[in-house]
């Protein structure tokens, strides 16, 4: 069908309804209703499936909403616009992304935050905010939206703001994984961490994040480790917060903290947190194995360490069998805690003569984030918590610590603005300076998506590419 045609038309198409938590995702046919003021509906090409969706999907440690369409990592075509829509037309390329930029606002308006006032993640929310109604509906009975976008579906609605439209010859079935997770760890390294080049950094968590992280090797980081931590009773705590805890990394003797429901990765970080000549150590801490959200932001984390220059990218992790796979995007290192009877920080600062210059961390584990700022130097250090921990958890160190130096960062979406500098992100790949091929381990067609459901609950892989028209 034609968007001349549809467009201010309802349209009847395929979604991926979740009616219950747990349950198996039901292809339906669904109405999705015309855009109204400031938004858009876009026909959804390719998307793929991330951890966030599955926490969702479980409803675990939130209040579920149902019947909904998940799905928030997609590529697409401008169907049609609303009023008041400038910028987009019918046709455009575009990435829908789970947070916003109105423009407008403070942090909008601000070169130093990408925390929109208006369109910033809100899990609970599951209408459009403009009228609070859905746009989506089965014989008239409503079907609830997943973070402003329900990529799930073959067309979807999403506020403007929420839209970037990116250069037409790039590869929807690879930049889609942009939108979300891979954006988040590459950010949380070039943007926030900044290594500079022949830096040693540490990835706390050997996932598709911190692997994210380790990608910015045009720096020449000297030197990049990752580890792992895993605190008793892990397997109901990732159960609980599996969601929750894909966010954390370490970028050498910098911090950087993630605090956003999505994993996002950032390439850019890395380069500004590394000085020529230094020596910066880059940690990923990883929760555990089972976390896959947790492993595709620990992934793109090492990568942005990779591309910043990194020289040593120390990955910590638990299971030793990441270690191969890490190598892939940049890691020249592994630390198994397991393997020691000290504080995983203490074999770090031995490692490193005192210290790795950023840290990120990408598990979300209170515990991994401590030993994440505590690994790095002191006078320069930088930790970066990408993570987002367990409501009641308290980060305790010694206020001497910061008192020495050493820094200690959050950050959201990698500190990218969705329309200003995902585009760029893009750019990347088609430049060929960012590598996302090796992110994707599986592909589905649309009617067999809970397979992807499974590849992500059995820990396989990194992102399985749903095609949305097979």
């Amino acid at each position: 069908m034609s968007a001349q045609s549809t467009a201010g038309q309802v349209i009847r198409c395929k979604a991926a309804v979740a009616w219950e938590a747990g349950k198996p995702l039901v292809i339906e046919e669904v109405e999705v209703a015309p855009p109204q003021a400031m938004e858009v509906r876009l026909k959804i090409l390719f998307t793929s499936l991330c951890h966030t969706d599955v926490y969702f999907w479980e409803a675990k440690g939130q209040t579920p909403l149902f019947p909904r369409i998940f799905g928030h990592e997609a590529g697409g075509i401008v169907e049609s616009v609303g009023e008041g829509v400038t910028h987009l037309k019918p046709g455009d390329h575009v990435l829908p992304v789970f947070t916003g930029e109105c423009g407008n606002c403070r942090h909008c308006k601000s070169k130093e935050s990408n925390m929109c006032d208006l369109l910033r993640i809100n899990t609970d929310r599951g209408v459009m905010l403009s009228d609070g109604k859905t746009r989506f509906s089965i014989n008239g009975k409503p079907i609830y939206h997943f973070v402003g976008t329900s990529t799930f579906s073959e067309y979807t609605v999403a506020h403007v703001g929420s839209v970037a439209k990116i250069n037409p010859a790039a590869s929807l079935d690879k930049v889609c994984i942009l939108s979300c997770g891979i954006s988040t760890g590459l950010g949380a390294a070039l943007n926030v961490a900044k290594p500079t080049k022949g830096s040693t950094v540490a990835i706390f968590g050997l996932g598709a994040v911190g692997l994210a992280v380790s990608i910015p090797s045009s720096i020449n980081l000297s030197r990049v480790s990752y580890m792992g931590c895993v605190p008793h009773g892990y397997d109901q705590f990732s159960r609980s917060y599996f969601f929750k805890n894909v966010y954390g990394g370490i970028f050498g003797g910098y911090i950087l903290s993630f605090m956003c429901p999505m994993p996002f990765l950032d390439i850019d970080i890395s380069r500004k947190i590394i000085k020529r000549g230094n020596i910066i150590s880059f940690v990923l801490f990883f929760l555990a194995p089972a976390a896959a959200n947790l492993d595709n932001i620990v992934d793109v984390a090492a990568e942005g360490a990779r591309i910043a220059g990194a020289s040593r990218i120390i990955g910590v992790d638990l299971n030793p069998n990441r270690f191969e796979e890490a190598k892939k995007f940049g890691c020249t290192e592994f630390v198994n805690p397991n393997d020691h009877n000290k504080p995983v920080q203490e074999v770090l600062a031995e490692m490193t003569n005192g210290g790795v210059d950023r840290s990120v961390e990408c598990t979300g584990n209170i515990n991994a984030m401590v030993s994440a700022f505590e690994c790095v130097h002191d006078g320069w250090g930088v930790a970066v918590l990408v993570g987002v921990p367990n409501r009641d958890d308290a980060f305790k160190t010694h206020p001497v610590k910061f008192l020495n130096e050493r820094t200690l960062k959050g950050t959201f979406f990698g500190n990218y603005k969705p329309r200003s500098d995902l585009p760029s992100v893009v750019e990347k790949y088609m430049n060929k300076e960012l590598e996302l091929e090796k992110f994707i381990t599986h592909q589905v067609a649309f009617r067999d998506i809970n397979k992807a459901f499974d590849y992500m609950l059995a820990g396989e892989g990194i992102r399985c590419i749903i095609h949305m028209d097979a």
